[in-house]
Order: structure tokens, then sequence, then C-alpha cells
């Protein structure tokens, strides 16, 4: 039989616990109980995928079988026990998938298997993957077992959604919390495989292939197996770029250069070349926004840990950060992250790209522009008392005739002055040859020109009684609009409240609906506050003739008391038992059968013509 191609995630999986990767806060408690034998009966494994929760759960079932741990608590992998698990043919290792076994059935028949003791070794031990796909049926089946399985099972859950997981679950298990395996520890289980594997991987493609797989060791090994079958076992830095089509940090740094000179021509030529390279719009400005971060990162010593780059790009983020403000990163760090926010709804995804670069380029000169002596200037001021501006609003009654600019800007005529020379005019009307006063003028001051203008409006207005509003506008718009004064909201009366109540009753009665009529003029009406009142009728029909005619009546009760928060309920008096008519108990069919009882010849008719009735 030929050799099949197998996969490194499978080929290279862990098979004790020393050579899980990344997860020694887990491999040391588990060994250190195995030895100390002092092992739950349910275990929980939860984290991100491909981060080894299956793999630690077969080599926990593996250990624990072993007939001759090594000293430090591990398997021996040369015992029957051993040899049988590595073999896929062990008997006293189950392994269920959850996601496609989430019945109750297979829960069951799962409890079936665990009454039986192993035949040989010391445990039955069950893997139950992604857990969380069970039924909230399967789970409630499963909790006694899991609470109170027997001395010979140990169950081991994993999962990748611990909170999907009810809390009667969690709180039976052990919990083992499994963490994102780090770039470092990624890139150095890497470099082991290429060696055993005679494959030429430049360190830098490496940390490129970690970054990519965020954590997830088995995405990083399918990763490094397609790009060795793309360059035919030699990894460069250039080649896995652009295998995983990602962009060349290079590229960031020219458009950075480009916005810092504020060239805006140059960083539009930069994105067409990107574009033109096959690179979407949104990735340019994840790309983007994550390159600021990196160099925002770098511009305090204490986080400078956190910048995760390829080797030798760490100098050219620190230099790049040196010449930066902060103001200038945080803004544009917000301008990215907005734009790739709306990037969806845009229609036009090459110009919204471009509208984000445009910003980028003139951000520079927006903060010079809010700055002062070095200092950002706050936008909202808060440390004194704010002017607040005002229009005035011109009256609506009819304008007197314009006062000439120069009358207006050198004299102010007083109200005493305008009222005595009004009393002179009706002096003068009796004795028409008595002389007239002068008027006296009073010079102005040139500082307050509105006052000047108020007061010589206020000199020419007609002498008479002041008119309200409403009085204007009628004078004013009466021939186009219905003007009508609004009218005060009343609050609920109990004499006019009845008396709206039976006119309604009445308005039923001339509409022959005699029944509704009456229940009208049974009920009992009862004020409860300025808005509110209840209806008391006698019974359940009752109560339905009136919700029936809800609509209608508030509407006449809005209209009587000119307020439409006025409400009401309905409070059946049940001390009585009603006597509800039968054709209003019956449903269709006893309808049916009924009449047909009276009038035999209907069923006959119906069976002759053969025909069918919907009930």
């Amino acid at each position: 039989m030929e050799n099949h191609f197998v996969v490194s995630a499978r080929k290279y999986r862990p098979q004790n616990f020393n050579t899980v990767v990344g997860q020694s806060h887990i491999t040391t408690t588990l060994k250190n109980a195995i030895k100390n034998n002092q092992l739950a009966h349910a275990f929980l494994f939860c984290g991100p995928r491909g981060v080894g929760k299956t793999t630690c759960a077969r080599i926990l079932a593996k250990t624990i079988n072993c007939t001759s741990p090594t000293p430090d608590g591990e398997a021996c992998n040369t015992c029957n026990s051993c040899v049988s698990f590595d073999a896929g043919t062990s008997l006293n290792i189950h392994e269920l998938d959850a996601a496609s076994n989430n019945s109750v059935d297979d829960i069951r028949s799962l409890v079936e298997q665990v009454r039986f003791a192993p035949q040989a070794g010391k445990y039955k031990v069950y893997i139950v993957d992604e857990v969380h796909m069970l039924s909230a049926s399967a789970f409630n089946a499963f909790l006694k077992t899991l609470e109170e399985p027997p001395s010979y099972a140990i169950f081991i859950l994993a999962t990748t959604e611990k909170h999907k997981i009810l809390p009667t679950i969690l709180s039976r298990c052990q919990i083992f919390d499994f963490k994102r395996i780090t770039n470092n520890d990624t890139v150095e289980h890497l470099e082991e495989i290429a060696g055993k594997e005679s494959i030429k991987a430049e360190r830098a493609a490496l940390q490129v292939i970690a970054q990519k797989s965020e954590g997830c060791m088995r995405d990083s090994l399918s990763i490094l197996d397609k790009i060795v079958s793309f360059t035919g076992g030699s990894l460069t830095y250039q080649n896995t770029l652009e295998h995983l089509n990602i962009l060349d940090e290079d590229y960031f740094f020219k458009m950075l250069e480009s916005m810092q000179a504020k060239d805006l021509a140059a960083s539009m030529v930069l994105y067409d070349e990107i574009n033109r390279k096959g690179f979407e719009g949104d990735m340019v400005l994840n790309g983007f926004a994550e390159f600021i971060r990196n160099i925002l990162v770098c511009k305090d010593p204490k986080s400078a840990p956190l910048l995760e780059v390829v080797e030798g790009m760490q100098d050219k983020y620190i230099s790049a950060a040196a010449a930066m403000g902060m103001s200038y990163l945080v803004s544009a760090l917000n301008i990215l992250n907005e734009a790739e926010i709306n990037y969806k709804m845009a229609r036009n995804k090459r110009l919204h790209v471009e509208l984000t670069l445009i910003k980028l380029n003139f951000l520079q000169e927006a903060i010079e522009l809010a700055s002062e002596n070095g200092s950002i200037i706050k936008k909202k001021r808060i440390d004194g008392p704010v002017a607040i501006r005002t229009k005035s609003i011109p009256s609506i009654q009819i304008a007197a005739p314009p006062v000439s600019n120069k009358l207006s800007a050198t004299l102010t005529i007083h109200k005493e002055v305008v009222v005595k020379e009004a009393v002179q005019a009706s002096a003068a009307e009796t004795a028409p040859q008595a002389p007239v006063a002068s008027v006296p003028v009073v010079a102005s001051s040139p500082a307050a020109p509105d006052q000047m203008r108020a007061r010589s409006t206020e000199a020419a207005a007609p002498a008479g009684p002041k008119k309200n509003l409403l009085t204007a506008l009628r004078e004013k718009y009466g021939d186009q609009y219905a003007i009508e004064e609004v009218k005060e909201a009343e609050s609920l009366n109990l004499e006019k409240l009845r008396a709206c109540w039976d006119a309604y009753g009445a308005t039923l009665e001339a509409q022959q609906k005699h029944s509704a009529s009456g229940t009208f003029k049974m009920a009992v009406l009862e004020i409860e506050s300025d808005i509110h009142f209840t209806v008391r009728v006698p019974g359940l029909t009752a109560q339905k003739f009136v919700e029936q005619e809800r609509m209608m009546l508030i509407d006449q009760i809005f209209a009587t008391f000119n307020n439409r928060s006025i409400k009401f309920s309905i409070i059946v008096d049940a001390t009585e038992k009603e006597d509800v008519p039968i054709h209003m108990r019956l449903n269709s069919k006893q309808k049916f059968e009924r009449i047909s009882e009276q009038y035999p010849l209907l069923k006959e008719l119906k069976e002759k013509l053969k025909l069918e009735i919907d009930y």
C-alpha cells in the first residue's frame, strides 16, 4: 500500500503532556493530579479553536490507563494500553461529537454504556467534543450521571463556547481554560517541524504565519503545509506575503511619509498601486489601522512589548513613532476605525477609501489649527460663563412708516413726550387757536442703535389698547386660515361624563343596537382621578359590548372634555351568574346540529347534495 500524505496538524499532534505547546499551566496541573491520584470525575476544557483541548483530553485518557507511567506523570507509550490507544483500538476511550449527536437519545445511549465496567485498564473515559451543541433536554438527561458517575468513569467535555453551557453542568466539572498560543511559541514549534521536514523557512515568514493564525496552532500548521506546496519547500518573507494575500508593511510606511509631507497625489497613486495588486479597500483600511496602532504602541516604552511584528521591523516602527505626534496617531486611528465600520454601506468603495486618505493628509493641518502655543484648544468652554446668542423676533403688529436713517440715528422720542403731544392735539381740536408746544428732543448715544430703533418704532405705533396675539393673527390672516383659540383640557366630571355616556347609548339605540344600548344604561361610572374612570358592568357579555365600542366612545369623551389623556377600565361584577344567550355559547358545529334537530329536512338536503360545511 502506498504511503499517503498526512497533514502536519495530525502528523505532529502531541502524544504526551510535555509536547503540548503553550498550555503549561494546564498540563502541569493534570500531571500532578495523576501523580497524586486526585483525579476529578468530570473535566471541562474550554478555549479558542486549535489550542489543544481535544489533544489534552486524549493524552489524559491515555495516561490514566497507562500500566507503567513515568515518574513525572507521563504515559510510557510502550504498554498494551498505550499501544492500543495509539492504534485507535482501545475499548476504554469513547469519543462523541456533540455537534452531530446532540439529541436526548444519543446521551441516553452514552449513559447506558457507562454502566459497564472496563474489561482492561482502570478507567473508561468519555470525551464529548463541542459539548455546547447539546440540546437543553440532552443536558438535563446528562446531569445525574455527570454528578455521580461510577468510580471507573471519567468525563472530559470540550467546548469553544463556554457561555452556552448550563450552569448546572459547569458546577459539576473541573474547568480548565485554555489560552491562545503566543506568536513566539508558534514560531518555535513551526521551526521545529520545518527542521524535521527539511523545509527552508525564514524566521520572518514563520512570524507572518503565526500572526495570521491568531494563536491557533492547527491553523498555523495548515498554512505551513499550504505554503510549502506553493513554494516547493522554501519559505521566504515575500512569497509568504504573496500567498497569504497580506499587504507589505513597506507600503504603509510610504503612505505615512506622504501624509506627513502633505503630498496627497503620492498617497492617491500609492493606493492605486495597492488596488491594482488586488487588495480590497477594507483590507487596506484594516491593515493601515493596525499599522497606526503598532506605531502608537511604540510611543511609550511601557507598551513596547505589545508590538508584534516580524524581526527587523521594530527599529523602523520606533523611529516612525518618534517623528509622530500622539494627537495625530489617535485621530488617525479614530478616522480609520470609522471608515472601516462604514465601508460596507458605501456604494463607491474606492471613493470611500480615497476620502479617508484625503482626511488623513489634511489631518495635521487640522491639528495645527486647533492648537495654540503647543497646546490643544478645548472644543467646549468650561472655565467661565458663555454668552447665549439671541435673535429678536419681529412684531406681528402692523409696522409704522419707516423713519429716516438720519433721524433715527440722532433723535430719540420718549413715551412721555408722545403722550403729551397726543393730549395737546386733543386740546387743539376744542381750541384751534391755542399754541402747540414744541416737542423737545434728546440727543442719543451712538452706542445703542437697537435701542433707538425700538424706541422710534414704539413712538410711531398708534395709540390705543394693546392687541393680543390671537386678535392680531385674525386681523392679518383671517381670510386665509380658520384661526381658533386652543381650549384648555378639562378634568373628569361625573355629571358631564354621565351625560356623554348616555348620549352615546342613545346613538347605539338609534343604530338598532339594543343589547349594547341596554348595557350602557346599566353601567355604573366611577371617577378614579382627573383623567381616569371605571365602568362597572354586570357580566362578561356586557364587557364585550363596551369593548366593541371603546374606540368610538373614547373619541366622543375626548371631544367632550377636550382632553386626550382620559382613560377608562372595565370592571365585571361577578356577584351573580351571568345568563349568556344560548346562541353565544355554541360554536359553529353545535349551531348546525341544533338547527338540524329542529329542521330535519336541512340535514337531508346536506346529505343528498353531498355538501361539506366549513365549521
